[in-house]
């Protein structure tokens, strides 16, 4: 499943390439341009999707054989604008809100799911006044009303072990403007649904699913897209250190939740605004290596209990405050009886500083394309060009 959470940073990075901001200085006689802060829209969309189920695996194609899907989303959101964050003017002044899934996939051991979600909606390569606008957007929230998983009541939803599961949205879409309120878009979805290893069958379901939209704007006025010079990022170094725990299921005959923690250390540089990659370590600690029938002889041992390894750092900052965060790391030392059964780990989430240099988040650990363990984040960034 983790192969999902690669795609957001390999779109990411891919755009990012080819559409890097450009600068540009502008003054009384730009025609475009205003010292008053701009007047935030609030925009609401209805969204209809179709199709794409991806089953991948045998348990997937047997639980989904005769699935139909079909999904309605509504989202309300507000555009942001000039004269706050300004990395709202270096993705082009993006749509922050809330959005509510309902689905059906006409199976009745798969369930009904919805889902409640923050989205973030990022245009590209906007002009004032066009009736075509493009954008790509990332969701990510909660979902219930899955029918989960029992070996007597529900023996053939072979994918999804718990009720409520992690709702991942990426997506594309492009609109045109029938009038200055109303909108018609078309595009195309990913959605992923995990529960990271909480509980057992973890397989997820993977949708591709084609989308039509009815965009509604109250206000007509056209959105203002001008923005103002931004120098270098006078950021350079910074040091992270985190600490984040969760639980995990290791095997569907044994019932037993585990708990996992993570301490890491990581340096990394700015480049330019948007990204920071660095270098740095985890250590993980898992509580399966104190119990005999998971590690055997070498339960309550220092090896059983730790694993961990040197991992690459990198962070795609959203906000002044939002981002998201990933590593690429390799096990110096692993336990195979905790599923550590590849010699390298991935993790993704997203973090926000919830007070000064203080932050929050959520990721999701992985190997090779299996959730190990979904992590709770804490943690404290030092930045290291302060002047003593």
């Amino acid at each position: 499943m983790f192969r999902s959470f690669i795609l957001v940073f390999i779109c990411l990075f891919s755009f990012e390439v080819h559409a890097q901001f450009h600068p540009r200085r502008l003054s009384i006689s730009d025609s475009s341009y205003t010292f008053t802060r701009a007047k935030r829209h609030l925009v609401v969309q209805i969204e209809h999707e179709n199709g794409g189920i991806m089953t991948g695996n045998e348990r997937a194609k047997e639980s989904l054989s005769d699935a139909y899907y079909n999904a309605f989303n509504l989202k309300i959101g507000w555009q942001t604008r000039r004269g706050g964050d300004f990395y709202h003017q270096l993705y082009n002044y993006p749509i922050y809100g809330v959005g509510f899934y309902s689905s059906t996939f006409g199976l009745a051991h798969v369930g009904s799911p919805y889902a409640v979600y923050g989205f973030v909606s990022v245009p590209i390569k906007p002009r004032i006044n066009s009736r075509w606008n493009f954008s790509y957007r990332i969701s990510l929230g909660l979902s219930g009303r899955f029918n989960p998983y029992d070996e007597d009541e529900n023996p053939f939803n072979l994918i999804i072990g718990t009720s409520n599961n992690v709702f991942i949205d990426l997506g594309g879409q492009v609109n045109y403007r029938l009038t200055k309120r109303f909108q018609v878009g078309a595009g195309l979805a990913f959605h992923h649904f995990s529960n990271g290893a909480l509980k057992l069958p973890n397989t997820g379901i993977n949708l591709l699913p084609f989308t039509a939209a009815i965009t509604y704007i109250p206000n007509a006025e056209p959105f203002d897209f001008s923005k103002e010079y931004i120098g270098p990022n006078p950021k350079r170094d910074e040091l992270h250190i985190n600490y984040a725990f969760g639980f995990k299921q290791l095997e569907r005959d044994n019932p037993n939740k585990y708990f996992k923690s993570t301490v890491g250390v990581f340096w990394s540089r700015f480049v330019g605004y948007k990204w920071r990659l660095g270098l740095g370590g985890n250590i993980f600690y898992s509580a399966s290596g104190n119990d005999g029938l998971v590690a055997g002889e070498e339960a309550g041992r220092f090896g059983s209990l730790f694993s961990g390894g040197p991992a690459f750092y990198v962070d795609h900052l959203l906000t002044s405050r939002l981002y998201l965060n990933g590593n690429a790391g390799y096990y110096l030392h692993r336990n195979e009886f905790n599923i550590e059964n590849r010699p390298f780990f991935l993790r993704i989430g997203a973090r926000y500083n919830v007070y000064r240099d203080f932050f929050a988040g959520v990721s999701i650990k992985a190997h090779a394309g299996k959730a190990d363990f979904i992590e709770w984040t804490t943690g404290y960034t030092f930045n290291l060009d302060r002047k003593k």
